[in-house]
């Protein structure tokens, strides 16, 4: 199996060697389509074959030995409760990207797929890593074929979102990059004997821990990157331009599986590394995340453009499972889990839709619509359950998540009020006003437009790309435990390891060692510090 899961993350990247050699632009498209369905393929066994009950722990571990000389960093690869169905999800949105560009994409045909393929591998990796140099490489590379997929194949503003989308990014990683690094020295002098080290697996147990001081810059060095990647308030900016200017699978891509790379980060090393830090931002993250949930909302209102009203509702819904995360429960972190499924599924299928529509009548402007629901009735019924999984509806894979944010927050110790709840109750109710107004004026109502009576409905291969998603957000919406399990273990043992951790660094520490402003972030007084040097020293 250990050999199954590397042949999962690289095989994409065999189908960009064959396209090398292709003669044809469609020779090049069969090609991307039979790579990304077997890699589809070839990893349902890792699902099938995971053992829940041990999901704590990584499964189908890769370990190689050291990758540079003098430094303990090796490639390690495998899967947990954590990343294996974020592994799936990105494993079974390949096929489904590649039939939704099969007539769209006009320019640089071989280009364009092999750009698809690199990202596949690159985010991939990004979710099997085990290692946090690997994970770096991994991370910085989905960046370069995304770079492409926007400038190349992008609309009119694509120079500008691609500029915008490179240098957020960039940034952050490059801020994460010297965190990471000082990680490794910090950790190589601490357990490894001196020797710099990056296995996660090391890192994340009891035995390295991180002193306050130490913990609250590298925890803003490493979540400032994630935050720019999900992207949570105020740094999203960069999203809507990517989204409206990016190819439907680019945007699909982005939606359903790089943006998740930002909310994983968080709970895969933020949580583990920086266990105090994490809890004392809570408060201000959460506030944060309530913002943009709000903020997202009522942007999206406003919007005329379907794609950009779908990017912003994409900033309000992240803000859910940023929320989540940071509520620092097992309900709340496992709702933010299963959301960041159902984002990818239910918004995916939005821009997937979106780009369907585009196609025929070359606009995204909602007045540009109206009645088409007579016109185009399967688009219609996908469109709807799309919609109605996006804003919540109970009985789809929206409800669920939200729900379980919304109990997490609520009951939630480490935001410290149940007001973050409430205000994010809102934004479900803000996104059943837009998303409704903007269904009911792109599908209902006269034919007005001359253009949209010339629509011809979804073919076969629309709707046969459309289907296998459909039918994941009603089985998450029917019976979610069945995706629930996978994480439910791993999320108690590592809040409880993080509780732990946090605990015996907290009696570690010592006022007299830490700057004023740390003892007050961390409440450590002085008399708490005489006290742990009499336990230490009676």
């Amino acid at each position: 199996m250990e050999t199954l899961l590397n042949l999962t993350i690289y095989l994409p990247l065999l189908g960009v060697l064959a396209i090398l050699f292709a003669k044809s632009d469609e020779l090049v498209k069969w090609i991307a389509l039979v790579f990304t369905t077997l890699t589809f393929a070839i990893s349902l066994p890792l699902i099938f074959n995971f053992d829940v009950a041990a999901s704590d722990a990584a499964q189908y571990v890769t370990e190689s030995g050291n990758l540079v000389f003098g430094l303990d960093i090796k490639y390690i690869v495998g899967l947990d409760g954590l990343s294996l169905l974020l592994f799936m999800l990105t494993t079974f949105f390949g096929p489904i990207v590649v039939l939704s560009s099969w007539t769209s994409v006009k320019k640089h045909v071989p280009g364009f797929f092999a750009m698809l393929l690199i990202l596949q591998t690159g985010s991939l990796g990004v979710f099997a890593a085990l290692d946090l140099v690997v994970f770096y490489v991994f991370f910085e590379l989905t960046l370069i074929p995304m770079y492409f997929l926007i400038g190349i194949w992008g609309g009119k503003g694509r120079i500008h979102a691609t500029i915008k989308f490179f240098l957020y990014t960039l940034v952050g990683s490059l801020i994460m990059l010297v965190a990471l690094v000082y990680v490794g020295y910090h950790a190589g002098n601490a357990i490894n004997d001196g020797i710099f080290i990056t296995d996660w697996r090391v890192l994340s147990g009891m035995e390295y821990q991180i002193g306050l001081v130490e913990q609250t810059w590298l925890f803003l060095a490493f979540a400032l990157a994630f935050f720019i990647k999900v992207p949570l308030f105020p740094f999203h900016t960069w999203l809507p331009y990517a989204h409206t200017e990016a190819p439907t699978a680019g945007s699909v891509v982005l939606a359903a599986i790089m943006l998740k790379m930002g909310t994983y980060g968080l709970i895969r090393f933020c949580l583990p590394l920086f266990p105090n830090a994490m809890l004392e931002f809570a408060p201000a993250i959460a506030f944060l995340a309530v913002i943009g949930i709000v903020y997202g909302a009522f942007v999206a209102m406003v919007q005329k453009d379907v794609k950009k009203l779908v990017a912003y509702s994409s900033v309000s819904h992240l803000g859910f499972v940023v929320l989540g995360l940071f509520a620092l429960n097992t309900i709340g972190v496992q709702g933010a889990i299963i959301q960041m499924i159902n984002h990818g599924l239910s918004t995916g299928a939005l821009f997937l839709i979106v780009g369907m529509i585009y196609d025929r009548r070359h606009s995204r402007q909602i007045e540009d619509f109206g009645g088409i629901t007579s016109i185009m009735p399967v688009f219609a019924v996908m469109f709807m359950l799309a919609t109605f999984a996006s804003i919540g509806l109970p009985g789809l894979n929206g409800f669920v998540g939200e729900f379980l944010i919304l109990m997490g927050a609520f009951n939630s110790e480490s935001i410290g009020s149940i007001w973050f709840a409430i205000v994010a109750t809102t934004g479900v109710i803000l996104a059943a006003i837009y998303m409704l107004w903007m269904f009911r004026r792109v599908m209902f109502g006269p034919v007005l437009k001359e253009e949209n009576k010339k629509l011809v409905d979804l073919n076969a291969r629309e709707i046969g790309l459309l289907i296998p998603v459909m039918f994941f957000i009603i089985w998450i919406g029917i019976r979610p435990t069945h995706f629930t399990q996978y994480s439910e273990h791993q999320v108690n043992v590592l809040l409880e390891q993080a509780e732990q951790k946090r605990a015996a660094i907290m009696e570690a520490s010592h006022a007299a060692d830490m700057p004023a402003w740390a003892q007050r972030l961390y409440d450590i007084t002085p008399n708490y510090a005489e006290f742990n040097q009499e336990k230490t020293n009676p």
